[in-house]
């Protein structure tokens, strides 16, 4: 978002990765669990470090701590309802973001000129009020015009309604708005959710996991399968993964006894033997994580409805920021994995298409994501905006000079729709049918 010489107010769907510690992941997300993280759906966009490799659920043998869930590549659009639900809420979140500058301004009695939703030549248009409202070819954001600078516009430029002329809290007022809707849409969202789908919650489960069994390994060969639940284990019961780690090492070339359920039947009695490493301890191959019942918590009231919606926004928000702070650590290695427009929706898509709650929480996401990002103190951003106008206010109320304000904010906004047109073509161009056409 920036305030420009032509004067407006503009949002870009340009978001970064978000990369929480993956060791402090849990499956599924919910803040009435200790340990928070979104769903596995969405682990594509939040951690896309390897976009076309799904994630293994589960800690390697020997690590107590499972890592992210299944996830699904970004590389594929499949059904057209998935898609027009995940572009449906982007385009929710935009009319949000400019909603908020629109109503900043307007409530203030503040001259608006144009809405807009995309950027570039208009391909539908009417007038309402004396704005215009319009739908544009490149969907990379959106904007709200002012008339201060419009060459085209009748108003005097010494109109106290024109938002260059209003005292610098009414201009932050409208500039900080967006920001402020993103973040209150995002907890409504949760709020919504928290009252119909419901939260997620994990509930332990007797047994360990194996999510995962090496072919070749002494658990292959010895009848152990992916998907199966250690129940015990020489005739107790199973212990924690690293207690059943420490048995396995100290078992090379030794039975030992394992009780698992497995699908479709009731229990199933093996013998595995450890194979013998270099240094003389035992192992197995195979994945091991806590295992987990997946259940639904809806409120009751709007009282504990509310509790439940602050308690789950908080973890989304520290989640993202947590994730952005880790981004520009390392900023080398992420300016790669920036996703557009096309790149979010496809992560929609496979959302909207895996669960309906994990759909609130990747709109919720992107609108914490849109928020923080758009405070950042960047030309053509809200927080370059903020800038300008603190800097105003630093100077003493003298405006700064509009021919370098213009500068600073045109050569911001060039520098993201161009990086917004190359993320389409990047995006599209790694579609699974684009390259297969291709």
């Amino acid at each position: 978002m920036m305030m420009s010489l032509s004067a407006s107010a503009h949002s870009f769907l340009l978001l970064p990765p978000c990369r929480p510690k993956l060791g402090s992941i849990s499956f599924p997300h919910s803040l009435l669990r200790p340990i928070h993280t979104p769903p596995p759906a969405l682990q594509p966009f939040l951690f896309p470090r390897h976009r076309r490799r799904r994630r293994r659920r589960g800690g390697r043998e020997g690590s107590g701590h499972p890592s992210a869930g299944p996830t699904a590549a970004v590389g594929g659009i499949e059904g057209p309802q998935s898609v027009a639900e995940a572009a449906s809420v982007l385009a929710a979140i935009i009319l949000v973001h400019e909603g908020g500058h629109f109503l900043a301004a307007t409530l203030q009695g503040i001259r608006v000129s144009k809405f807009a939703v995309g950027f570039g030549p208009v391909l539908a248009s009417f007038v309402a009020g004396g704005v215009e409202y319009s739908l544009r070819a490149f969907p990379l954001g959106g904007f709200v015009g002012f008339p201060d600078d419009d060459p085209d516009s009748d108003v005097p430029p010494d109109d106290a309604d024109l938002l260059k002329n209003r005292p610098v809290l009414d201009r932050i007022l409208v500039v900080s708005a967006g920001v402020a809707a993103n973040v209150v849409f995002a907890y409504l969202i949760v709020f919504a959710q928290v009252l119909t789908v419901g939260l997620p919650v994990q509930e332990p489960v007797p047994g360990l996991l194996v999510p995962e069994v090496r072919p070749g390994s002494a658990a292959a060969r010895d009848g152990l399968r992916p998907g199966d639940v250690i129940l015990g284990i020489n005739g107790a019961p199973a212990p924690s993964v690293s207690d059943l780690v420490d048995v396995i090492k100290t078992s090379a070339g030794r039975n030992v006894a394992m009780t698992v359920a497995r699908e479709g039947t009731k229990s199933v009695e093996l013998s595995v033997v450890p194979d013998e490493n270099t240094d003389g301890t035992g192992r197995i191959g195979v994945q091991l994580s806590p295992n987990y019942r997946l259940s639904k918590v809806r409120a009751k009231n709007l009282a504990q409805a509310t509790v439940f919606a602050s308690r789950e926004f908080l973890g989304l928000s520290a989640t993202v920021l947590d994730g952005l702070k880790q981004t520009f650590l390392n900023f080398s290695q992420s300016a790669s994995k920036v996703s557009g427009p096309v790149a979010i929706i496809a992560v929609g898509a496979e959302v909207a298409r895996s669960s309906s709650d994990g759909l609130f929480q990747f709109a919720a996401v992107i609108n914490l994501n849109l928020a923080v990002i758009n405070l950042l103190p960047l030309p053509a951003l809200d927080g370059g905006s903020l800038a300008l106008i603190l800097v105003e206010a630093a100077r003493g109320g003298r405006k700064i000079p509009r021919e370098v304000e213009q500068r600073i904010m045109s050569s911001g906004i060039l520098v993201v729709v161009m990086l917004g047109l190359f993320l389409i073509v990047r995006d599209t161009l790694n579609l699974d049918f684009i390259k297969e056409m291709l």
